[in-house]
């Protein structure tokens, strides 16, 4: 008998990989993206969802307070200039990609929740006080052009 665990009592690598692909972008200047199949356990502003997906800017510019944890993603971001709390169960991360050379890694998505438990879930409140992310970063607008204008 082996006393290797089997691969079903294995821990995921996913979330090592999409740290792993997150720290990669930043050591070589890309902007790394996160590919989000939403369902009710994600905690994303659900204006911006399109066909069940959502794509977030998880560069260090466009979040603050990130952490990636073996259990989920968290971080604040700026959504139409609104400061917002997200939340996403690693299990929900479709992929990971750099803006700039499309370089990427996907991954099989999770269900967390079941159809039942997920239809008797409230909306998330979003926090008043959410901190505005460093250096002023957008996560939904791919870096486009600031709304901010130079007074002399």
């Amino acid at each position: 008998m082996s006393d290797q665990p089997s691969s079903a009592a294995l821990p995921s690598t996913k979330p090592y990989l999409v740290r792993a692909f997150w720290e990669w972008c930043n050591d070589h200047g890309f902007t790394p993206y996160l590919m989000v199949a939403v369902d009710a356990s994600c905690q994303v502003p659900k204006a911006f969802v399109k066909d069940g997906q959502i794509v977030l800017n998880i560069g260090q510019e466009a979040t603050q307070n990130l952490k990636m944890t073996n259990e989920a993603i968290h971080f604040h971001a700026r959504f139409g200039g609104v400061a917002r709390e997200l939340f996403v169960p690693i299990e929900r991360v479709a992929a990971i990609y750099a803006r700039e050379n499309g370089a990427a890694m996907s991954f099989e998505v999770e269900a967390v929740l079941s159809p039942e438990a997920a239809q008797k879930l409230p909306e998330p409140p979003l926090p008043p006080d959410a901190p505005p992310p460093v250096n002023g970063g957008s996560a939904g607008n791919g870096g486009g052009r600031s709304h901010l204008r130079r007074i002399k």
